[in-house]
């Protein structure tokens, strides 16, 4: 088999209670590791890099500090900290879950390395990535503050890691796993195809989060991503939800089937 490397997201709203201040889902964990264990099982040749989102712990803390924003004062530096923490009991879960199910997640914390300009990465580790990819690991990031040569700190999301690094380790797919069943219109039903061209219609029915997220609910997530896909021809973007099961296994042993939302440009 060809070896294929995929990039996945598990949601903050999927795999927590975003209503209910650090609450996890963790039957929808149990399952999502089980889906990924069978599709390694599956198809040996698959590498992944796996994220997830903060949802009800690390968004929580940002938005009472302010912290995407930027951090200066004793107060912020210590919600700074705060956030990192509240990520960090997440990630814990994450971790013991998919080892669990036999999943070998290696978490690598992006603070550790991560350092931006206004927002934009300018440095991120990438090595222990590739030699956790090299002895069949599969490397885990996830939304965490960053310290910033502008604003002093701020937030990453996972998207704004994988946009990063998917220009260095250039993966094949990018599968964003949330709640909802795609990007929808206004009819609510699910966009199948976004490209640069067909964005600007789409983005009039996009709106951000209905719940507490400080890096941008749905629209700041698309909007990334169509940056990504004209930086990166040939990938292919899934919008898709992990709340119906089976869905992540079979996005990921049967392409040609994913449901949701494929961000891509023509040709």
């Amino acid at each position: 088999m060809t070896e294929e490397l995929v990039f996945i997201k598990l949601g903050g709203s999927l795999i927590t209670n975003k209503r209910k201040e650090a609450t996890p889902r963790i039957n929808t964990l149990c399952r999502l590791a089980r889906e990924l264990r069978v599709a390694l099982d599956a198809n040996p040749a698959l590498k992944i890099v796996l994220g997830h989102g903060s949802g009800s712990f690390g968004h929580w803390e940002a938005s009472k500090y302010g912290t995407r924003a930027g951090v200066q004062s004793p107060g912020g530096w210590y919600g700074f900290a705060e956030v990192s923490a509240a990520a960090l009991r997440l990630n814990r879960i994450v971790i013991d879950t998919f080892l669990g199910a036999r999943v070998p997640v290696l978490s690598l914390q992006p603070a550790a390395s991560a350092l931006t300009e206004d927002h934009r990465i300018i440095a991120l580790s990438d090595t222990h990535i590739r030699l956790a990819l090299d002895h069949g690991v599969i490397p885990l990031v996830f939304g965490d503050v960053a310290f910033d040569s502008v604003l002093g700190g701020t937030i990453l999301s996972t998207e704004d890691l994988f946009f990063y690094l998917v220009e260095r380790l250039h993966p094949s797919r990018v599968l964003l796993l949330g709640n909802a069943p795609g990007v929808l219109d206004d009819a609510q039903q699910v966009v199948p195809v976004i490209t640069p061209g067909s964005f600007p219609t789409v983005k009039a029915f996009l709106q951000g989060s209905s719940y507490t997220d400080v890096t941008g609910g749905m629209a700041g997530k698309v909007e990334t991503m169509v940056t990504l896909v004209q930086r990166m021809p040939g990938l292919c973007v899934w919008i898709l939800t992990g709340r119906d099961p089976d869905n992540l296994r079979r996005a990921l042993l049967e392409p040609e089937n994913t449901p949701g939302t494929c961000i891509m440009t023509p040709g």
